[in-house]
């Protein structure tokens, strides 16, 4: 099978950049011919100034991509597209370019963007989910992405146009959602439930299950606040000295924790920033448990998912995706979100009851073989292709193009 993935990344590295790698590998290692159409955001920074007035407009529909990728089509003739993410430079008249050759498409729908401009359901240290309740004009008035009344309008622009074209309804034919949870937001804002399938994320190459465990606690990820830092670093300011926590990632808040835990004399947090994966998993394998705190919905946080693979336990906030993830008292726990009482009573609990949570890791890894392996993935997205190229070759509309 001969397949197209179309990728844009963001200007920082994250999951969804994991996700698309681990897929790409995975489908050239089973023997299928990968083409695969990158851009990047980081992009946006070498336009010239007439270019950056121009970017408003190529957000809702870029000529560029639509006429490159009708030529990459045209000479590639794949069987399939599969888009992963299109914001901002590629936008969405790639859809386009498939539909008039009749290619299918699939999309993993790694956020809410289809739904919320600032594609996390989060404004002002809460859910929010206006956006999708009311239209996108909240998402304006707010500012909601980038802290931008004009960069919001520009995305709601882009949203509201590709809504009245059918572009989302039309041009899609197969979408992934990352877990029943984000499926059933998907339905409730529209889009057609036959048309949206559940397949997770998954870790290539497994990390193994760990062989011991240290006496720390660990979070992993972007230090900003919708992860939930104010209730970790809360919780941790009331936990004694014995309770060693170390912090992975880099973020807009990285500073100002820092500070704080200095002035707080708090020796018991450290501070690692940006370390590579190798360097990730390591850490995972040696906590006694993960902690994500986030205070949004997440998608489907990969380093849960790593976490499962190593055998280390994972405590999360009862919400969203991690809910129906992380089985509370089985796999982890639960604690109830932005509560950093109930967290800290979580935490004392895991540090005085090793043996439990060493039970837990085990389980964890149990439903990571079960649920989260590569062969597991390609086996499910293999047959989300397959169904999908059944769709369309009994489609008249798509015959006739």
């Amino acid at each position: 099978m001969k397949i197209v993935l179309v990728h844009n990344s963001y200007q920082q590295s994250g999951g969804e950049d994991i996700v698309v790698a681990q897929e790409r590998r995975c489908l050239e290692r089973a023997g299928h011919r990968v083409v695969f159409y990158s851009r990047s955001n980081t992009e946006i920074g070498d336009l010239a100034p007439i270019g950056k007035l121009a970017l408003a407009k190529n957000t809702v529909w870029s000529s560029r991509t639509h006429h490159e990728f009708g030529g990459l089509l045209a000479r590639e003739r794949p069987d399939l597209v599969h888009i992963h993410n299109t914001f901002v430079v590629i936008s969405p008249s790639i859809y386009s370019a498939c539909r008039e050759r009749g290619v299918p498409v699939v999309q993993t729908l790694h956020n809410f963007r289809l739904m919320c401009p600032a594609a996390t359901f989060y404004r002002s240290g809460q859910i929010c989910e206006a956006c999708a309740e009311k239209g996108l004009w909240p998402a304006v008035h707010h500012g909601c992405y980038r802290g931008s009344h004009t960069a919001s309008a520009t995305v709601a622009l882009m949203l509201a146009t590709h809504r009245i074209l059918g572009t989302w309804d039309d041009s899609v034919d197969t979408y992934i959602a990352l877990s029943a949870f984000s499926r059933a937001k998907f339905v409730a804002a529209g889009l057609r439930q036959d048309k949206i399938v559940v397949k997770p994320n998954f870790v290539d190459p497994d990390p193994g299950l760990r062989t011991e465990s240290g006496r720390y606690a660990l979070f992993v990820g972007r230090l900003s606040e919708e992860k939930g830092l104010e209730t970790l670093f809360r919780a941790w300011e009331r936990l004694p000295r014995q309770y060693p926590l170390q912090v992975v990632g880099d973020g807009p808040q990285r500073a100002a924790m820092e500070a704080r835990m200095r002035d707080g004399n708090m020796s018991h947090v450290a501070f690692r920033g940006r370390l590579s994966r190798d360097e990730t998993i390591a850490l995972i394998k040696g906590a006694q448990f993960l902690i994500v705190p986030s205070v949004c919905y997440e998608g489907f946080p990969m380093v849960i998912a790593e976490a499962m693979a190593c055998g280390t336990p994972v405590i999360c906030s009862r919400l969203g995706s991690m809910e129906e993830i992380v089985s509370d008292r089985l796999t982890g726990l639960q604690f109830t979100p932005a509560d950093s009482a109930d967290l800290l009573r979580k935490v004392e609990w895991a540090f005085n009851h090793p043996f439990e949570m060493a039970e837990m890791g085990r389980a964890a890894r149990s439903e990571y073989e079960r649920r989260y392996t590569a062969e597991g993935n390609y086996a499910l997205l293999m047959d989300i292709y397959e169904r999908t190229l059944n769709r369309a070759s009994a489609s008249v509309p798509a015959a006739s193009h």
